[in-house]
């Protein structure tokens, strides 16, 4: 795991260095840098593959140069189909190049991994994110040239001006995160998952080269093989390896099935000071002993909250959504302080297994869409107004409007308008999913288990969850990987018969019949927590919550009462990641614009 940037253009060598050692933290092995006149091309290494000097980025290939993050798991097996190449290093930053010079820019599609890489190919600059958007990659085209960095805060110093970006607002308070490519800087955007940026002759050209509804329906599948492949790839390293562990189904299935391969991983659990309803330590512990393992709990308290939540929110640039990300921060420090380059996640199990209760709700609530006689009921919800989801969940289905807007929907528009002071019209927060939606109605898909699944993985996954892990993850150079987003496993759960993942209507059913041979009932069966935790209560017991009316006094961006009600409903346990949201922006926003 590393961290990249690069100018092409005419650009200040002092100013360039000073933004690339923002990125420091993403790689503390070695900082490599190639300057020449109109280009500078810089590389942050977290030394996984191949930790020899010979393997330093950027590296160069006759007329290519490249600076690389993450891995590429198939990067052996490509260099047997790569023969005649004269190899230099063991490393798949390596094979990169080989495949480039051999088959172009659609090497990519051959790649299995996590992957974000910029290529210099003579007058040609391509910048490529992997296909779930496990690493990131960020860009801006200015008068001075196009900068690209790994992380925002490297380009935010080539802003002739920090100025919010209001689309990328408005699609954060609607799916907890800025939607591609809008970032909160106007400037700066990102790709999205998939998605390469070719430059050349000073234009920009983007290319979508994957898209899980481009994958073959089929109701063969051999999903417990591929999990096992994902995983062997995944402990192929040569360093430390370590593993989240919950007390639910997804991070146990990881560790039984590392363990079936002669792998026993080290895991670390969360717990809370004085909030032990909110930890699953207790089922952590047990999962521990069944499998074997050796468990560490790391517990943090109000004190860590409020020590650390500003060097968390600056860590991650922008406002995001996420109110775990501060106990993800102290865990991954942990881990990072024990001696652990690589840790195992769980991400994506969830929206691939359809492990969210709602999901079965909004297949209940889709049924609706067949009344034949529903105009009373439309006028009814028109005419009472509830700030309660499953009132806004009818309201649409009675209007034929889209139901499922992903599982990190927060803010409606009716929300919003009532919060903002400038209008929000109903379903105006629709454009931000226009292009997936029109992608899905093009497909061969058509169960709305499937466009829950794609647009969940695209958003909720890709620009929330992938998000927090690379910050909180990179922030103390630790490289995380996440098995379930193996494309090839995904492939083979998505192209299923919606009955075949549904099964009997019950979470997770798929995975629960292959986990029976690896974990007991008692963990097959435990009520999903979610990695809950005391966020609201830390954020009022110091204070902190008193930002969001303080920032709105200066800006005047908020109804004055409306905010209170929120506030006010947060206090007594009610909207609570509508409110931290709020004070996440309030937060960046006294940070970046007063």
């Amino acid at each position: 795991m590393c961290g990249i940037f690069g100018i092409i253009g005419e650009y200040s060598p002092a100013k360039a260095r000073a933004a690339l050692a923002t990125l420091s933290h993403r790689g503390r092995d070695h900082c490599g840098i190639i300057e020449e006149k109109g280009l500078f091309l810089a590389h942050q290494r977290l030394s996984i593959t191949d930790t020899h000097t010979r393997a330093h980025q950027p590296l160069r290939h006759k007329k290519l140069l490249l600076s690389f993050n993450g891995e590429i798991y198939n990067h052996k097996a490509l260099r047997c189909e790569l023969e005649g190449f004269r190899w230099q290093t063991s490393s798949d930053a390596e094979v990169i190049l080989a495949a480039y010079q051999r088959w172009g820019i659609e090497c990519i599609e051959r790649f299995e991994g996590m992957f974000a890489f910029a290529l210099i190919d003579e007058d040609k600059l391509y910048l490529v994110r992997d296909r779930f958007g496990k690493k990131p990659m960020f860009y801006h085209y200015g008068a001075d040239g196009f900068v690209f960095a790994s992380e925002i805060k490297a380009i935010k110093p080539f802003l002739s001006s920090v100025k919010m970006n209001k689309e990328a607002m408005h699609s954060y308070l609607s799916f907890l995160a800025p939607t591609p490519p809008h970032t909160f800087y106007q400037g700066i955007e990102k790709l999205e998952s998939g998605e390469y940026l070719c430059l050349e002759r000073g234009e920009i050209t983007k290319h979508r080269y994957y898209t899980l509804l481009d994958t073959p329906q089929n109701s063969v599948h051999n999903i417990e093989e591929l999990f096992h492949q994902s995983i062997q790839k995944r402990l192929d390293s040569n360093v430390p390896i370590a593993a989240l562990l919950s007390g639910g189904i997804d991070s146990a299935m990881i560790c039984a099935i590392a363990k079936s391969q002669g792998k026993i991983l080290p895991t670390f659990t969360l717990g809370y000071d004085e909030y032990t309803g909110y930890d699953e330590r207790a089922n952590a512990v047990s999962s521990a002993k069944e499998l074997g393992l050796e468990n560490t709990e790391v517990v943090i308290s109000l004190h860590d909250f409020d020590g650390n939540l500003d060097t968390v929110l600056n860590q991650m640039d922008e406002p995001l959504n996420d109110p775990a990300a501060l106990p993800l921060y102290l865990l991954m420090k942990h881990i990072a302080q024990e001696g652990y380059k690589v840790v195992l996640s769980g991400e994506g199990a969830d929206e691939l297994f359809l492990g969210y209760r709602q999901y079965f709700e909004y297949l209940d609530i889709e049924k609706a869409s067949t009344l034949h006689h529903k105009n009373w009921l439309k006028k009814y919800f028109h005419s009472n107004f509830s700030m309660n989801r499953e009132w806004e969940w009818y309201k649409r289905i009675f209007d034929e409007s889209l139901l499922f807007r992903t599982s990190g929907e927060k803010f409606t528009d009716l929300q919003q308008n009532l919060l903002l002071r400038h209008n929000v019209r109903d379903n105006e927060s629709l454009r931000f999913l226009e292009p997936y939606r029109q992608h899905f109605d093009e497909s061969k898909y058509t169960h709305p288990s499937h466009w829950y699944s794609a647009i969940d993985l695209k958003l909720f996954v890709g620009e929330h969850f992938l998000t927090k892990l690379d910050r909180m993850s990179m922030a103390h150079t630790l490289e995380a990987r996440a098995p379930f987003l193996d494309h090839n496993l995904a492939q083979s759960i998505f192209a299923l018969p919606p009955e075949e993942r549904l099964g009997e209507g019950g979470t997770k059913y798929l995975l629960k019949q292959i986990g029976g041979k690896y974990l007991s009932n008692e963990i097959l069966n435990r009520k999903k927590k979610g990695f809950a935790n005391p966020y609201m209560e830390w954020l009022i017991a110091s204070k902190r919550i008193d930002l969001i009316q303080e920032i709105n006094a200066q800006t005047g961006l908020f109804h004055t009462k409306e905010l209170e009600k929120y506030i006010d409903m947060a206090h007594r346990g009610k909207f609570k990641q509508h409110t931290w949201g709020l004070y996440c922006l309030s937060h960046w926003i006294k940070k970046e614009l007063l």
